[in-house]
């Protein structure tokens, strides 16, 4: 069980790295990490660090959970978002008390009955799970008001843009393991699609197919 001061501690650290919305800030401080991650880990939860979930995965740095979350969110809110790379499923509860719906997809099926486990236990009733190929996004519930991937493609799947609505925003990790990754955010307007560059990330890359 971690204390509230050590929670605290990575609030403040947030803050000092220019996390700014006071909400994004207040969930990261209750959710609680150690549960997304192995027993082994639990100790490390809360280190502003990515720490392994196993399958060659990663949970995501705090701070880069926090970021993508406040990049998510700028602009208004949002109703129904899309997550690609559910993994231990801790963006999608960080996602779950600040939009109305998270429909989350992961290729490895083990991560999903995993999250899922977790999920039910903190009685996280807004979070839908899907074993699919991220690639492919969630059709049959798009378009989307938000989408945001935890895994780096080399460029944005055509399928995802097509499924995000008008006015709606992606965020995502793009370029190369181990080279040069940028983190975006696309929005789509009447005419197209706008895009700018948030900062620079490191993310393992986004992978084809499932895994069961």
């Amino acid at each position: 069980m971690t204390s509230q001061r050590t929670r605290d501690r990575l609030v403040r650290q947030l803050e000092e790295a220019g996390i700014r919305n006071r909400r994004v800030l207040d969930v990261i401080r209750h959710t609680p990490r150690h549960l997304f991650v192995d027993e082994a880990m639990a100790s490390r939860a809360y280190e502003n660090t990515a720490l392994p979930i196993g399958y060659g995965q990663t949970i995501s740095q705090p701070y880069v959970v926090a970021r993508m979350t406040e990049a998510l969110l700028e602009g208004g809110p949002r109703r129904k978002v899309l997550e690609v790379g559910t993994g231990s499923g801790y963006q999608a509860a960080v996602l779950a008390p600040l939009v109305e719906r998270v429909y989350s997809v992961e290729r490895i099926q083990g991560l999903q009955r995993r999250a899922r486990e977790v999920l039910s236990t903190l009685r996280i009733r807004n979070v839908s799970l899907k074993h699919s190929d991220g690639g492919w996004g969630w059709p049959e519930q798009a378009p989307f008001d938000a989408i945001m991937l935890t895994a780096a493609p080399r460029e944005i799947p055509e399928a995802l843009l097509q499924q995000l609505g008008e006015g709606g925003v992606l965020v995502a990790p793009v370029g190369d393991e181990g080279g040069s990754q940028k983190l975006i955010r696309i929005t789509r307007t009447a005419n197209g699609f706008e895009q700018e560059v948030l900062e620079s990330v490191s993310f393992v890359p986004m992978l084809p197919g499932t895994i069961t």
